[in-house]
Formats: C-alpha cells, structure tokens, sequence
C-alpha cells in the first residue's frame, strides 16, 4: 500500500509563462486583467450606445441582461473564450473535467463576478494567493483559467 497522495482529475500540464496550480498550468493575473479590460470596453461601448437610444435606466438594465449574455454564451461554450479572452490567448474550463464549463456553470460565474467585486475586489485578487490561482468566482463555478497553449481551442466561439 502506497502512502502517496494522488492530486483528483483536473486539468494538468506543463506550466507555460503563466504559472501554475497542484494541478496544471492556470492564465496569470494579468493576462486575465487585460482579457477582462477588453471585454468590459466592448460591453460598456455596446451599453452606451443602448442606453442612448433607449434612456440610460432602461440602457443600465439591459446591459446587465447582455453582459449575462455575453459571458453565459461564450464561457459556456466550447472554446470557454470571451473576446478579450480570445486575444490573450486564455480560456475557461471545468475545473474537475477539464472540459467546457457550460452555460450554467458560465451564468453562475457572471453572477459570482459582482461578489467577488463587493469587497474591495479581493475575490478577484484571491487568485495570487490560492494554490489553484481560482478567483472566487472561479471556485463557486467550478472554473479555472488557462492558457490556451495548453489547452487549444478547437474552434472560437465553439
């Protein structure tokens, strides 16, 4: 009888530029700071537009509504890449499959995003400090974030 510790499934591999968690190579801070800039660019443009053409409460609101959208389709799907995602080079995955992650999963992490922001950001800025470089979204979804080198995207959006 063996009394090594088995690390369970998840995703695994070489640890490129980024870093990495006991169990693979994860995106780093800034590659997923930058992604996530990107991707607010392009959802604050698109609301702004909205909320001019259709008064800026009405606008607020349904920009949330698209941001789920947004997150929720592209997360969930195959290639677990945002736009911004896609131009670092990063994506999301399952953390226990290593697979997509799901719409619901990817909704479920959206909504996650305004916890993680509510105290002084620090669910964002937890990835520095955990073993598996999971923000608190991450962990509440099951998700993590990993370099697409890693783990190719097949096709984009999936």
């Amino acid at each position: 009888m063996s009394n090594e510790w088995t690390q369970p499934a998840g995703p695994s591999g070489p640890a490129p530029g980024g870093g990495a968690g006991p169990s693979g190579p994860r995106a780093s801070f800034g590659e997923r700071l930058i992604a996530g800039i990107i991707d607010g660019v392009i959802l604050g443009v698109f609301g702004a537009v909205v909320s001019l053409i259709i008064g800026a409460n009405a606008g607020r609101g349904l920009g949330v509504l698209i941001g789920f959208a947004y997150f929720g389709y592209l997360e969930g799907s195959l290639s677990g890449q945002t736009i911004g995602k896609r131009v670092m080079n990063i994506r999301v995955i399952d953390f226990q499959t290593g697979g997509q992650l799901g719409v619901g999963k990817a909704l479920l992490r959206h909504l996650m995003r305004y916890v993680s922001a509510c105290v002084c950001l620090v669910g964002f800025f937890w990835m520095l400090w955990d073993k598996e470089r999971q923000t608190w979204h991450d962990k509440v979804a099951g998700a993590v974030v990993v370099p697409t080198s890693a783990y190719p995207v097949d096709a984009w959006p999936g």
